[in-house]
């Protein structure tokens, strides 16, 4: 199953992230190695939020990568959620359904 999890970033975000981004990437990039998160990001039109894609059996993962985030742990992440996503198309769908099958 896959899980998106989504931030809503503070308005001084970018002033602040310096100071945290170092152990916000390291969290993130052990979860990758774990298998946990596949992808992630900023949103690049405007720094008001960001979206990573986790998968495992449970939004748990997700979860726990929320609450150890020092973006979340310092403020400049104000609101946090996570949704269940039925991905049913592409290589890595965690319910592939082909028209054809």
């Amino acid at each position: 199953m896959h899980f998106l999890l989504f931030y809503d970033y503070a308005p001084n975000f970018l002033a602040r992230r310096d100071a945290y981004r170092r152990e916000h990437l390291e969290l993130a990039w052990a979860a990758h190695e774990r298998g946990e998160l596949l992808l992630g990001g900023a949103y690049t039109d405007t720094a008001d939020g960001a979206a990573i894609l986790f998968t495992g059996p449970s939004a748990a993962a997700a979860e726990r990568f929320a609450i150890a985030d020092p973006y979340v742990e310092n403020g400049l992440v104000t609101r946090w959620w996570v949704r269940p996503w039925a991905t049913v198309v592409g290589a890595q769908a965690a319910n592939p359904v082909h028209p054809r099958a």
